[in-house]
């Protein structure tokens, strides 16, 4: 039986490894091939040149990679700073302090995390729209600021660790409730605030859906639509995608390489109270 379960467990382990690599093996193969070749072999055919780089050359210039990288950046750096401030301060007030219908908050937060996002799509563009954020990129700023209610659970998991206590001696020392939140509970949240950095940015710069229908602007494309210019109504150059995605992949997976060791420590450390 033990042999069994451990053939069993390692078969699994190979079927999910292989099921994950495919796409991305057909993806490297597609990026180095001619768009001649592309259409005449197979998706798991190797490409017959290694060292054709004309579909990175073509995805950079034409996908005008430089922009796209510059936006996402702005993006990226003013989302998540928004999101840790907002996050950390609504975490605080929620945690610490007792006021009418924080059970009925802290459930219609619940409840607003379940509701699929796509269902509030119409509501949501018209408030965009009326706000005069359309085509700009507050709007892509205010959407992933203003309903990332997982940071807000993340922040509350690690508050709850933290005793009360350290609250009430810097209240002793003459402290308000902002430099207490400030200067003593902001420092302490800093592992809950690298895990949250970090799940925001793999999902900003991920985010298609946002930008495209928020951002149609050419000048305001970012990593993620920029690629989408190589798709027509009746056909796509597959061969350029393929290599558009595999620079846009590098940076990301670079970072994650970098950084897996303090993702892991800090998802362990929320999951506990």
């Amino acid at each position: 039986m033990s042999r069994f379960t451990a053939a069993v467990k390692y078969s699994s382990l190979v079927a999910v490894c292989v099921a994950l690599l495919l796409p991305l093996v057909t993806m490297v193969f597609a990026a180095f091939k001619t768009g001649p070749e592309y259409s005449s072999t197979s998706a798991f055919t190797p490409p017959r040149d290694w060292l054709n780089f004309a579909n990175f050359q073509r995805a950079f210039s034409e996908g005008d990679m430089l922009r796209g990288t510059a936006n996402t950046a702005l993006v990226l750096l003013v989302s998540i700073a928004g999101t840790i401030l907002l996050g950390t301060a609504a975490a605080y007030a929620i945690d610490r302090f007792d006021f009418r219908f924080k059970k009925a908050v802290l459930a219609l937060f619940l409840v607003a995390s379940l509701i699929p996002s796509v269902t509030t799509q119409v509501s949501v563009f018209q408030i965009v729209n009326s706000l005069g954020l359309f085509n700009t990129r507050g709007a892509a700023v205010v959407l992933f600021v203003g309903t990332d209610i997982v940071a807000i659970y993340v922040f509350l998991q690690f508050l709850a660790a933290i005793p009360r206590s350290i609250d009430e001696a810097a209240r002793l020392d003459g402290a308000g409730h902002f430099r207490i939140y400030w200067l003593v509970i902001l420092p302490l949240l800093r592992p809950a605030i690298a895990t949250v950095v970090i799940i925001k940015a793999v999902a900003v710069y991920n985010e298609f859906y946002v930008p495209f229908l928020y951002m149609p602007s050419p000048r305001l494309a970012v990593i993620s639509t920029s690629l989408f210019r190589f798709k027509s109504q009746y056909s796509a150059d597959w061969e350029v995608i393929s290599a558009g995605v595999i620079l846009v992949t590098i940076p990301a997976l670079v970072t994650f390489l970098a950084l897996q060791r303090v993702i892991y420590r800090g998802l362990a450390a929320g999951a506990v109270k």
